[in-house]
């Protein structure tokens, strides 16, 4: 089994802002897949189940507010017993440009406070991650929180349709091929 967990925040207020990539990720999994169960509580987290490509997966989003996401990904991963070679994370990451993608595993946390508090929980990095690039703020002077907690602007939520596919592609590849032959593919394209 394979939990995919999507960071963002929760309510209405967030719902289309660069820091939410996570849970806009996790949203176009589930509905490109037959199988999902309908989104539920439980683990401090927004959870659906099913299977992707005959594998069992559990889809996540924590409830916690992004900077508290360790401890619900640390209660997902016990309860259904999962091995945390088989999480994968999705996060937004400033440093890609909009729509590149990035697999990592056993990295810091690069100021991200989300990834920061799982590293804490977990008590480790040794984790895969799917960075979702949102690319830097448009002015050097403009705080990076306010632009990560601001709304994609219409350009941007105009492209996102297309960019969450390949998102799904590569969270699909992660789950039938493993890290190593994903990261292959996905962090070779433009």
């Amino acid at each position: 089994m394979h939990l995919i967990v999507g960071l963002g925040n929760y309510g209405t207020k967030y719902k289309l802002t660069r820091h939410n990539i996570g849970f806009l990720t996790i949203d176009a999994l589930a509905e490109t897949t037959d199988t999902m169960t309908s989104f539920s509580k439980g683990q401090k987290a927004l959870v659906a189940k099913g299977t992707i490509a005959g594998a069992r997966v559990v889809l996540a989003k924590p409830q916690t507010y992004m900077n508290l996401s360790g401890s619900s990904v640390k209660e997902l991963l016990s309860y259904y017993k999962i091995p945390i070679s088989q999480l994968l994370v999705i996060q937004d990451e400033i440093e890609l440009e909009f729509g590149r993608l990035k697999v990592q595993k056993a990295r810091g946390h690069a100021g991200h406070n989300g990834i920061r508090d799982i590293h804490k929980e977990l008590n480790t990095n040794e984790y895969s991650r799917l960075k979702f690039g949102v690319s830097r703020p448009p002015h050097p002077k403009m705080n990076v929180a306010d632009y990560l907690l601001s709304d994609f602007n219409k350009d941007e939520q105009s492209q996102l349709v297309d960019l969450l596919g390949p998102a799904c592609e590569c969270i699909e590849s992660f789950i039938t091929n493993g890290f190593d032959k994903t990261a292959n593919q996905f962090n070779q394209r433009k």
